[in-house]
């Protein structure tokens, strides 16, 4: 059995969304306002005595303003990582009731266990406020409980450990594997591109010495090794790289704790231990955010 985004409540869908959506917008700012930044000073350095340039120069200056007000004011960075939270929370809970894990391991009534299920997601709504005017609402985001979530709670407790190995813990390892390789190989492309620009900010220098009547784009190159520094440094790539590897190995020594699941309380007890493991990471990200 596949489980698709759809299959998860809606609540789990409209926060994802509205994480994506804010982190996306947060670096198109950041980005514009770099790159803003280096044709700036690339307009001042080679049309220093133009009016016209003088004055291209000042709008992109009050662009970089007003991107800089924009994310004081808007703060995407919060809609990120509060999106991601409630949306990560949803998820922990949706495979604990799909594995009848506790606290939702009772047989009881249907309606009951579903009622304490949405009881519990309307705690994260409620928790999370601030994020209420960022979460949409459409028939495609799904229902609180999807048919897929009820059909997973029903089978047999191997069947359902079968589905949480292949959909939960294989998911996560792919995910954290291809994001730690992924940052891994951006942080040496950016490494390589600040190594460049701080090498030509050199041989500038050192020319100047020779020539001291030469003008060279010297504040030019500076700005664009100071814009990549602070993007790498928004990215994290190498504290990304270092913490997603963690994560995917150990989510391999998970996956290999389940051959020990013989009965359906062993199959409560490795879901919650799992699902702790996953939100570990994601916890400590946002607490060193938050720092």
């Amino acid at each position: 059995m596949t489980l698709n985004d759809e299959d998860f409540p809606a609540l789990y869908n409209s926060a994802d969304s509205a994480s994506l959506k804010a982190q996306s917008a947060y670096f198109n700012a950041l980005r514009c306002y770099l790159i803003l930044l280096i044709i700036a000073a690339f307009v001042s350095f080679f049309y220093p005595a133009d009016v016209c340039a003088a004055i291209v120069s000042v709008l992109l200056f009050l662009i970089t303003l007003g991107i800089l007000i924009w994310l004081k004011v808007q703060k995407p960075e919060d809609t990120w990582y509060n999106g991601r939270a409630v949306a990560e929370s949803v998820k922990t809970r949706t495979w604990r009731w799909m594995m009848k894990a506790e606290p939702y391991e009772s047989d009881g009534p249907n309606e009951q266990v579903q009622k304490e299920f949405l009881n519990d997601l309307k705690v994260i709504l409620n928790q999370n406020r601030s994020l209420s005017h960022e979460l949409e609402w459409t028939p495609d985001l799904g229902e609180a409980i999807s048919g897929t979530m009820i059909d997973v709670r029903s089978l047999p407790w191997e069947k359902r450990l079968e589905v949480y190995v292949s959909e939960r813990v294989d998911n996560q390892s792919q995910w954290y594997s291809k994001k730690s390789q992924l940052n891994k190989r951006l942080a040496k492309q950016w490494f390589v591109v600040s190594i460049v620009l701080h090498f030509l900010a050199i041989l500038l220098l050192l020319y100047r010495i020779k020539e001291p009547s030469a003008s060279l784009p010297i504040v030019v190159v500076a700005t664009a090794a100071s814009a990549v520094l602070t993007w790498v440094q928004a990215k994290k790539h190498n504290e990304l790289n270092s913490s997603y590897a963690l994560a995917a190995h150990e989510i391999v020594l998970i996956k290999g704790e389940s051959v020990s699941v013989t009965e359906e309380s062993h199959l409560s007890e490795f879901v919650i231990n799992s699902e702790s493991a996953f939100s570990r990471e994601h916890t400590q990200w946002v607490a060193r955010k938050n720092v």
